[in-house]
């Protein structure tokens, strides 16, 4: 088999996240390629859930965004975007969507996303859209983050709270009296990272081939845990084959 590209992993790992049976809200880019990956290989039973509208869709390509209509083969439900969101707020309360995946600039070693602004917020370096959605999914539902493995993106402390991760520790959460969910896992293009089931801090978990550990860690602004990391295993043919048509 040849060695496939980070990106590529990366569509693996996050198809991975999502196992047979789950409800999980996708969106645009990387997590439509793993969540088609994983509807026609390890998950069927899944149930994609898109902002648009669109509920249990079996797209035959991958989609451009959350809108593409080519979700909508084979959905359960097709709402405008209002009867979706008053959905959406109804099924975090009853606790039916068990995975969100979300993305940001930067994040810390409990997993909090800032999609808000770079330095002073009143005086901001970079203003970025914001939360959209984001805070909201963070808040009410497991999470699977996905950014780009660079040294000024994982920081000591971010600069602005967009999204709650497990705050500072275990406690974290509990305190604030947010729900007792939280990040699971972190895929990057170089690597995964898990959450330890104590203390909720980062750490490594797999390295995709051709990465070296001494890599991550360089373009990672803390201290994190490399002691459990192995690397990545490689796709079955059934997920091969799919990614390839797929891409």
């Amino acid at each position: 088999m040849a060695q496939l590209t980070n990106m590529q992993m990366m569509a693996v790992a996050l198809a991975r996240q999502i196992k047979d049976g789950m409800t999980c809200i996708i969106g645009t880019g990387l997590p439509l390629l793993g969540a088609t990956i994983a509807k026609y290989t390890t998950a069927p039973n899944a149930v994609l859930i898109f902002e648009s509208g669109i509920i249990d869709g079996n797209p035959l390509e991958i989609p451009t965004s959350v809108s593409d209509l080519r979700l909508a083969l084979g959905a359960s439900v097709l709402w405008p975007q209002y009867r979706y969101l008053g959905f959406q707020n109804n099924a975090y309360k009853k606790g039916k969507i068990d995975l969100g995946f979300l993305g940001g600039a930067q994040i810390d070693i409990f997993g909090n996303l800032n999609s808000t602004s770079i330095g002073d917020y009143w005086h901001p370096d970079s203003r970025f859209p914001g939360s959209g959605g984001a805070n909201g999914i963070a808040t009410n539902v497991n999470t699977v983050i996905i950014m780009k493995h660079e040294r000024r993106r994982f920081c000591e402390k971010v600069d602005y709270i967009t999204s709650p991760g497990w705050i500072d520790g275990p406690d974290g959460r509990k305190r604030l009296g947010l729900p007792e969910v939280g990040p699971q896992a972190l895929v990057t293009d170089l690597g995964v990272m898990g959450f330890d089931k104590e203390t909720k801090r980062m750490y490594l978990a797999e390295y995709f081939p051709g990465v070296k550990i001494e890599q991550i860690a360089e373009n990672t602004g803390f201290e994190m845990d490399l002691s459990r990391a192995v690397i990545a295993e490689p796709p079955s043919e059934e997920m091969l084959d799919i990614l390839k048509k797929l891409m």
